[in-house]
This record gives structure tokens, sequence and C-alpha cells, in this order.
């Protein structure tokens, strides 16, 4: 939404709109897929990140680009260099994922795909804006290029190594005390000549047929 309103105020960059306006519209649909099958704490959060960066973040952007800078130059470098900040973020945040190859030598979090179109399409926006000799097209995409450089040499490095996740798989944990979830068997009770059966409606627990299990026991030893 940024780099539309930089285009917008440098005008005659119809290439810039366009790639930009798809990108909403792809991420749009991303966002309206996560807020449909997302638990409702991650829904409220997200609709809070959403107000607060994507509607009020681009608002303030566009009031301060105005009231600081009066004049068109002036205004559109402020926009140029917030464009330029955002957009390096973007392509800095594969950090954490080239951190996570390197601790696991395992590039199973990382495709290799990804990591070539990103590349790619640095390495032409990069070309574009050296063409136009627009800096603040030129700077992220040379952050761009430099981060899928760095992730497709380490993709060639541990290609090879075996998924950490199928050697390290770990059962799921439960907290608490296990309650009996399958029927048991009723449980007879010799006293004396008589035999109680155990309810099929009422289950005995598990202490409770441990306990049984010993009466009865018991009970043969003195009945012989």
């Amino acid at each position: 939404m940024l780099w539309i309103f930089y285009a917008y105020i440098k005008k005659g960059e119809i290439l810039i709109i366009t790639i930009n306006s798809f990108g909403c519209f792809i991420e749009t649909i991303y966002l309206a897929i996560y807020l449909t099958y997302c638990p409702k704490k991650a829904r409220i959060f997200t609709l809070k990140l959403i107000f607060m960066f994507n509607l009020g973040g681009i608002f303030l952007v566009v009031l301060l680009t105005h009231v600081l800078a009066k004049e068109r130059t002036a205004r559109l470098e402020l926009l140029g260099w917030i464009c330029v900040v955002l957009s390096t973020s973007v392509f800095a945040a594969p950090l954490s994922i080239i951190r996570v190859v390197i601790r696991t030598k395992s590039v199973e979090f990382m495709p290799f795909n990804l990591s070539l179109l990103l590349t790619i399409s640095a390495i032409m926006w990069m070309a574009y804006g050296i063409l136009l000799k627009d800096i603040y097209v030129t700077l992220p995409n040379i952050v761009g290029v430099t981060f899928g450089t760095i992730q497709m040499v380490l993709y060639c490095i541990y290609r090879k190594n075996k998924p950490v996740s199928k050697d390290n798989e770990k059962l799921p944990q439960h907290n608490g005390e296990v309650e009996a979830t399958t029927p048991q068997a009723p449980i007879d009770i010799e006293i004396g000549d008589q035999k109680k059966q155990q309810p099929d409606n009422n289950p005995p627990t598990p202490v409770e047929a441990t306990n049984n299990h010993q009466v009865q026991v018991q009970l043969q030893q003195q009945k012989v």
C-alpha cells in the first residue's frame, strides 16, 4: 500500500502500481483465509494488527507526508525512506529461518523455490531501480539479493541432510489426571455364597478396579 502511494506521488510509475496492487489483492486473500480458520484469540489479535498498521499506519504516513513535507520533492523523499525501511524489514524477515537452518543443519523449513523466486524478483527490481536512478527502489532490493543468495547457498550446503522433524518427533503430552475412556468389563465379587456384579452403566475407575481385584483375591484365600 505504501509503494502504491509512493508511485502515485512520483507519477508515471505504472509498473510499481500494477505489481503492488496485485500484491495487495493476493495478501487480502491470504488474510481472509487465515481469519476464517484461525482460533478466536488469534483472529482478534490479527484484526487489531490490520486496523493498527494497514489502516491506522497508512493514514498516519499519508498525514505526516502532507504535514511535514509541503513540497512534492520533500514528500517523495520522506515517503521513499519509509518504504525503504519497511521493504528492508520484509527482506530481513527470513533471518529467523536462516538461524534455524544453521542450528538444525536442515533446510526442511526453507523451500528452495521460494528463495529462488524472491532472489530473481529482487535482482529484477534492483536493476529497474538502477536504470531509473531510483535509490528507494534499489536499496531494499540489494538487501533482498543478499539474503536470497545466502538462503540458496545454505540450501546447497544442507540439502542432503535428513529432516529433523522425523528424527525428533515428540508425542503429545497431557497434563493432569488421565481418565478412563474405554468401557471396562463388569467385575464379579464373591462374598460368601453370593456373587455381586458391578453394573455395566457405571464402569469402575482404575483405582476401584484394583481395589476390587484385591478384595476378590483375599476372599478366595479365606474361602480356601
